[in-house]
């Protein structure tokens, strides 16, 4: 992680849609930001604070609203630019027993830097839905 080298976006507001490489039972995401020790500024006001993450139902019926985008929240939290700069978040699936292939993140907020908004990685954890049944996690 490099200052700087990061996924930014405009403005304190934003959103992304990460395509998975399978179907996963979601059960929590990661958030990663530089920590203020290596921050040129010695501040990381540029670092993302109320998420929120949710998946499409778009296509999982397969009936005749299969084309209507619906959308579940998953999760609410807040990124504590205090915290250690890596975090994890627990997500609500239990809610919603089924695996999905597109995970979306919405920055609400950020620290209070008014021209941009920067990720440095994001992480999907849960299981992939050929392997709900094995005893082996998969991140």
């Amino acid at each position: 992680i490099f200052p700087g080298n990061c996924w930014a976006f405009k403005g304190h507001q934003g959103q992304v849609v990460i395509k998975l490489p399978a179907r996963v039972y979601l059960t929590a995401i990661t958030l990663q930001h530089i920590s203020k020790d290596v921050s040129p500024s010695g501040t990381i006001i540029s670092a993302p604070k109320d998420i929120a993450v949710f998946v499409s139902l778009l296509g999982t019926s397969g009936g005749v609203d299969a084309d209507r985008e619906e959308e579940t929240l998953l999760g609410v939290f807040t990124y504590n630019v205090e915290k250690n700069p890596t975090q994890t978040f627990p997500l609500k699936n239990m809610l919603l027993p089924r695996a999905f292939s597109h995970v979306k993140l919405l920055v609400k907020s950020n620290w209070g830097n008014p021209w941009y908004t920067c990720i440095y990685r994001v992480k999907v954890h849960g299981k992939m839905e050929n392997q709900k049944a094995s005893t082996q996690g998969q991140d």
